[in-house]
């Protein structure tokens, strides 16, 4: 369908609609009643043997061959290697109280704030954010926090390092971190190229040259902005979520890793569960 061409248009009295969008609505006319009269697929029969005993509705029924489903699987797989109680803990270890845990948690923080300064940012395009007196605060929010959100990282990988923090099958958890520092640092790369203004148009220009060199100017032009501020806004933010959320999800599973030179009392064995301070 070649869409630099009038479209074709059906007019039936004061109706008028597209031939396209007439051929979605009859598409999806079709499935509906298709959806009602084309019997559901059955389940496979169940030998009387194997039948699972009918309980009352409040107690949960016990694991039978009709439940055995994929949904079933992955929350059994969640609450093995995830419970409640490591997901959302009451208490953590004693070595957190320290100033070298806290640089995470303020990644996330200042994560949050860009997103959000962001969203705002684009949703009311480039004249806001420039002729606006509220545009230049929602900018230099976005600014500054984008300045944390990478500062307080680079001080939470650097204290990771020292402190070993792959130690105790950690290295899956210390790979996400390190490649959610990569990708935002072209996270940042594309912000710096969508501001539209003199510093981006110098960066992109510059950005141009060494892309060709590289052999994927063909495929990133940074002198395009609908291109730059759709993988600034879209595709790596939603990596840099999907990596922090992994990254988190990991901490919860292996726990946050104890200094090197921890006590045995510190790290809560032994019976040393006043070791612990609440989160």
């Amino acid at each position: 369908m070649n869409l630099d061409h009038p479209d074709r248009y059906f007019h039936w009295g004061i109706v008028i609609v597209s031939m396209a969008n007439l051929i979605v609505i009859a598409v999806l006319v079709a499935l509906f009643i298709a959806a009602l009269a084309v019997p559901f697929m059955r389940p496979r029969p169940v030998a009387p043997e194997q039948a699972p005993e009918a309980e009352p509705e409040s107690r949960p029924r016990a694991a039978g061959p009709q439940q055995r489903t994929w949904t079933g699987a992955v929350r059994r797989a969640g609450l093995r290697f995830l419970p409640p109680t490591k997901l959302l803990p009451d208490y953590q270890p004693a070595y957190v109280a320290s100033w070298a845990y806290v640089f995470g948690v303020a990644t996330v923080a200042s994560l949050v704030v860009v997103i959000g300064s962001g969203l705002a940012l684009a949703f009311e395009g480039p004249a806001w954010w420039h002729l606006s007196s509220g545009g230049h605060f929602v900018n230099s929010v976005h600014l500054w926090s984008v300045e944390l959100f990478m500062g307080f990282m680079t001080i939470h990988l650097w204290v990771k390092f020292w402190m070993a923090a792959w130690r105790g099958r950690r290295q899956a958890t210390w790979m996400t971190g390190v490649l959610t520092f990569l990708v935002a640092i072209f996270e940042g790369f594309t912000g710096y190229i969508s501001q539209t203004n003199f510093d981006s148009q110098w960066i992109a220009f510059e950005a141009k040259d060494g892309f060709n060199s590289s052999g994927i100017g063909a495929f990133i032009n940074p002198m395009n902005f609908g291109q730059a501020i759709m993988l600034h806004i879209s595709l790596i933010p939603a990596a840099v979520l999907v990596l922090v959320g992994v990254h988190v999800l990991l901490v919860r599973i292996r726990g946050v890793v104890p200094p090197i030179d921890a006590r045995p009392a510190d790290l809560g064995v032994g019976g040393a569960e006043r070791a612990e301070v609440p989160s």
